[in-house]
């Protein structure tokens, strides 16, 4: 279980939301038989960078996740530094997004293609968020900061191991 995380740079009332969402992944076996649970949407809207600290710590206890990944482009180390002020032991992991976000969500909509991805039920502002990402880009107003948190984690719990993954009788020369 990951929770994935993409900082708003400004708070109040007219600013991104601030994407926080828990994954949890079966990665037994090979990765065509990998799956995925999205747990939750913990987003909040207008928080302060210890706001959106303490609301991402809190879903990593709730959801007992293993690791947060946290998206540090437009915060850069501030990211870290605010997270660990809160909890300085936190599995933190920054990543930072060097394609687009169409580029970076397309492995992810392939596991949703292959039917890989299932979501519990309550998710519905993510969904609709969701609804809105094309191949043009996002639609909607202001950033899809929901759907980035969850890329980011089903990144870190699918694409990046899959595409570490040897098959047990196969070596490679």
């Amino acid at each position: 279980i990951v929770v994935g995380l993409d900082p708003a740079t400004t708070s109040g009332a007219g600013s991104d939301e601030c994407g926080i969402v828990a994954v949890g992944a079966q990665t037994k076996g090979s990765p065509q038989d990998w799956r995925a649970v999205v747990l939750a949407d913990c987003t909040v809207q207008g928080a302060t960078p210890n706001g959106w600290a303490q609301a991402a710590i809190a879903a990593m206890t709730r959801y007992g996740a293993d690791r947060l990944v946290a998206e540090v482009n437009q915060g850069g180390q501030l990211v870290s530094e605010v997270l660990r002020q809160v909890d300085p032991l936190v599995s933190l992991k920054t990543v930072h997004a060097a394609r687009g976000k169409v580029a970076r969500a397309e492995p992810v909509a392939a596991l949703y293609e292959q039917g890989r991805v299932s979501h519990l039920p309550g998710l519905d502002a993510l969904e609709d968020q969701m609804c809105l990402m094309t191949a043009r880009g996002y639609e909607g107003k202001g950033s899809p900061d929901r759907v980035d948190a969850l890329v980011w984690a089903l990144h870190e719990l699918m694409i990046e191991p899959a595409s570490q993954w040897r098959s047990p009788g196969v070596r490679s020369l």
